[in-house]
């Protein structure tokens, strides 16, 4: 789990973030805050050096998109998913921690 302050994310801007000792990117889109996964499912390369486009993120090395509310693969070269994790907000409080697996 790593808490943030919401208005210390610019919207369209990307941060890198850990949780749990995992690469973890966090993006703003308007008043909604969206975490997945830092690294591209297609090549090692981090997500949040990458331009935020409505609500997905394009991999700046090789040009995928990814949903930022789904982890969808939405464009090649890319074509698997990547992981999302739950945010919770509490006033200016972000909480991002692993998704709880359903039984």
């Amino acid at each position: 789990m790593t808490q943030i302050a919401f208005d210390s994310l610019i919207p369209g801007k990307p941060v890198a973030v850990e949780v749990d000792g995992k690469p973890v990117c966090v993006a703003r889109v308007g008043d909604e805050v969206f975490a997945i996964s830092n690294i591209c499912s297609h090549s090692y390369a981090e997500l949040s050096d990458g331009e935020v486009k409505g609500f997905a993120i394009e991999c700046w090395l090789h040009g995928a998109d990814f949903d930022l509310r789904t982890g969808e693969a939405l464009t090649l070269p890319a074509t698997e998913a990547i992981e999302t994790l739950s945010v919770t907000r509490d006033g200016n409080d972000l909480t991002i921690s692993p998704k709880t697996k359903e039984m």
